[in-house]
């Protein structure tokens, strides 16, 4: 089990005094020591603080990069652009970019120098990328600017997960989202009416899963029972991912090169931990015994999702928007019979956990924006969109009275006209495609009421058995210089492409498990035992100036 000191999970504001990171609401207290205090003040509000409305003194505009979704594309009319102006006299400016090239493009837009602002929808340590050359802000200098961040952070304490993507020079280079708690929403799609057939329960552990797999199999044997998507670009993102949460490692879109042992008290290299193997040999015995579909690490989700609800597959990864807005429907156009729920996360060798971290994507923000005469501004506008209380319920449910309705007792009601997860399946409208709320590019984070607030009967029971369960530790920091980084960055691609490669070639059978050693012989060629290294003297440095 991962596990961090207790000094560790209560490391003060004050040892990373230039973060900013005072709580809010003390009186006539100054911003931290080292706190940036930016020129470019135009625009922009004073004494901006918790609670309070931001609205520019003037109207003003910012670039950002937009992910754009297929399933709810940008309009330009949406309400969503229109109410943000009018409140916060802000209009943003969407620098479009697909779902599907989103991470390149990103890239390339500030490689070139030609990124916006404004940079949501990153994942932590994407932005490390970045760091090095000096293309994005060291967020932490300007936490003193945005009172609700600050605020949610000391409330929740927060500082073990904000050490957790703290860079070595101190910094922190990602707003991140941030979750009152720590919840979980992606596991797997079962055909309940199938389950009920065949007189069985819903899988709890990962034995249960596999025998699951084999009663559908031998019913249906001319039919891959599990087939599954998100493999593009990252082979069996969410699947390898589950099975090795279940197994005490990292995988699929969760794998990092290092993985922290608290049995040895340092870090592993993943790709060839034991547990890892057990991850590969597991899903390599669904594949070989035609109980998982060989082109799941491949495929297009198109051909995945028209398998399922086709009817030849019973079993895909989803999680509750794609249970309601892929599968539902569709699956029961084909055949009126058919039942689906998302189950809990079968549990394997290291328990009932229930692994997620309390921080989501967040926020680059681009060197240019410093020099921005509304630098100021922007960034109380960004705190209010994305972390005030009144900003995560606006971009989440829109303008009350017209996309929904809250009673005394602060529950949230949709419009009657419109539809959202399918809480008002059949009506006209769309809270996503028609309105634009509902967005993944600001719509995250947040109180715990807040997020469950669109949650249905049924995602509820998914959540309370989750919930049981206990949370897994967060990691502690090993921050690397910039000297180190470099030298990190060199051995990355290759030992990452070298797992990635050999992971599905014993998946799928092309290489055979007993050359394991061979492969994790081929692993230190790489530099992956120089690499751990370098993460453990990270660690080591950073235990040793910030505690145990």
């Amino acid at each position: 089990m991962r596990e961090i000191s207790r000094r560790q999970a209560i490391i003060g504001l004050g040892a990373f005094a230039s973060l900013a990171l005072t709580a809010c609401g003390s009186d006539g207290e100054a911003p931290a020591k080292g706190a940036a205090e930016p020129a470019g003040k135009a625009g922009s509000m004073s004494g901006f603080a918790v609670g309070q409305q931001f609205k520019a003194t003037e109207p003003l505009s910012f670039d950002v990069l937009y992910n754009n979704h297929p399933f709810y594309p940008n309009k330009g009319d949406w309400l969503l652009w229109q109410e943000m102006t009018k409140r916060t006299n802000v209009t943003l400016k969407p620098t479009e970019v697909p779902l599907s090239d989103y991470e390149k493009k990103r890239a390339l837009i500030i490689g070139a120098g030609d990124a916006p602002l404004i940079i949501p929808k990153t994942y932590h340590p994407q932005e490390e990328a970045f760091v090095a050359s000096g293309a994005i802000l060291p967020v932490s200098d300007y936490f003193n600017l945005m009172p609700n961040f600050q605020d949610k952070v000391s409330k929740w304490q927060l500082q073990p997960e904000l050490n957790s993507i703290m860079q070595s020079d101190g910094r922190i280079y990602l707003l991140p989202g941030i979750h009152e708690g720590v919840w979980a929403d992606y596991s797997f799609a079962v055909r309940t009416d199938i389950l009920e057939k065949l007189k069985l329960e819903v899988p709890k552990t990962l034995d249960d899963f596999y025998n699951m797999l084999k009663a559908m199999k031998a019913e249906y044997p001319d039919l891959y029972p599990m087939t599954d998507r998100w493999g593009v670009p990252t082979p069996g993102g969410n699947l390898i991912k589950l099975i090795a949460q279940a197994f005490g490692s990292k995988g699929g879109w969760e794998y990092q090169h290092a993985t922290f042992d608290s049995a040895q008290g340092k870090f592993v290299y993943t790709g060839a931990m034991p547990q890892y193997k057990q991850t590969i040999e597991y899903l390599n015995k669904l594949v070989k015994e035609k109980l998982l579909d060989p082109e799941s690490f491949t495929q297009q989700d198109d051909a995945a999702k028209q398998k399922f609800i086709s009817g030849k597959s019973f079993v895909i990864s989803s999680n509750a928007q794609t249970l309601i807005n892929d599968y539902r429907a569709a699956l029961t156009e084909n055949n009126p019979d058919a039942k689906i729920v998302k189950i809990p996360v079968p549990t394997g060798p290291i328990g009932e956990y229930k692994i997620a971290t309390r921080l989501e994507n967040g926020i680059m923000i681009s060197k240019k924006a410093a020099e921005n005469p509304n630098f100021v501004a922007m960034m109380q506008f960004i705190d209010w969109l994305w972390y005030s209380d009144e900003g995560q319920q606006f971009v989440k449910w829109g303008v009350e009275g017209t996309t929904f309705t809250k009673d005394s007792a602060g529950k949230y009601k949709l419009a009657d006209d419109v539809d959202y997860v399918g809480l008002n399946p059949g009506a006209p409208k769309h809270l996503q495609k028609d309105f634009g709320f509902g967005n993944g590019v600001f719509a995250y984070g947040g109180a715990t009421a807040l997020l469950q607030s669109t949650f249905s009967d049924e995602e509820m029971e998914f959540q309370n058995v989750m919930n049981a369960r206990k949370p897994w530790p967060v990691e502690p920091g090993a921050p690397l210089t910039e000297e180190e980084r470099e030298q990190a960055a060199m051995w990355e691609t290759p030992l990452k492409d070298h797992v990635t490669q050999n992971t599905l070639k014993f998946i799928l059978g092309e290489r055979d498990l007993g050359e394991w050693d061979a492969y994790v012989k081929e692993l230190e060629s790489k530099n992956s035992t120089q690499y751990v290294n370098l993460v453990n003297t990270a660690y080591d440095r950073f235990k040793k100036e910030h505690g145990n």
